[in-house]
């Protein structure tokens, strides 16, 4: 997918970040939809569809905190945090709301432009690998291999980008282990960030799609000293 064909979606309050923004992003390729809080946010949603959405934390009424939790409800589109707030316990909320990154202010925007496009590099593509099993089962749970996607049912189960990022990675080793520190390579998460952690934070958010006791793991599993692993049936 061509950076031309990539619809981005800016909300935040401050009409001067907007603008700077916008016009770094579109001299970058992009093209670009901002949106002034979340209510406007919400009506271009309704009809529009967004590859990535850089949503501020810090805006008046309804925060892009608890907008990114509503939105994980129904969309799985990624979501990059901007937030003036550094603290790791801070990041570590947006990560558990279902944001796929953050990125603290003041920040250089080619520094937003990198993390833009590791999230779109994380997003799957469909792929042809004969030497992967096209079907995982997972109880009541199926990951289609090739479609990078998780189904109960008849019912499709929205992954984000990372999430979708780690079945992936799991997908393609199972039964195996795969260490915290690989995971976080493969996630493309910068240096500094509580890298490990936020793995941790992501596992739990995908087991709460897998498992049927998220607090007692049959498919995703924690192994000791080593990492995490999928044990399909």
């Amino acid at each position: 997918m061509a950076e031309a064909d990539i619809h981005l979606l800016i909300v935040d309050d401050d009409e001067r970040i907007r603008e700077l923004l916008r016009k770094f992003l579109m001299r970058n390729g992009f093209w670009v939809s901002i949106a002034r809080d979340a209510d406007h946010a919400r009506k271009l949603l309704q009809g529009l569809e967004f590859d990535l959405i850089v949503l501020d934390v810090m805006m008046p009424g309804e925060d892009g905190i608890a907008l990114t939790r509503a939105l994980r409800q129904r969309i799985a589109t990624p979501i990059l945090l901007l937030t003036a707030r550094g603290e790791t316990s801070d990041r570590i909320r947006g990560l558990e709301a279902g944001a796929d990154d953050y990125l603290p202010k003041p920040f250089e925007p080619k520094e937003l432009l990198l993390r833009i496009n590791a999230i779109l590099r994380r997003v799957p593509q469909i792929r042809s690998e004969i030497d992967l099993p096209k079907v995982l089962h997972l109880g009541p749970v199926r990951y289609d291999v090739g479609r990078g996607e998780l189904w109960q049912g008849d019912e499709r189960v929205r992954l984000t980008a990372t999430e979708a990022q780690l079945m992936r990675i799991f997908s393609a080793n199972p039964g195996e282990a795969v260490s915290r520190s690989r995971l976080v390579e493969e996630l493309a998460r910068d240096g500094g960030q509580a890298q490990e952690r936020a793995v941790d934070v992501q596992i739990t958010r995908l087991r709460r799609k897998i498992e049927s006791d998220p607090k007692q793991p049959r498919y995703l599993q924690t192994v000791r000293g080593e990492g995490y692993m999928l044990a399909p049936d």
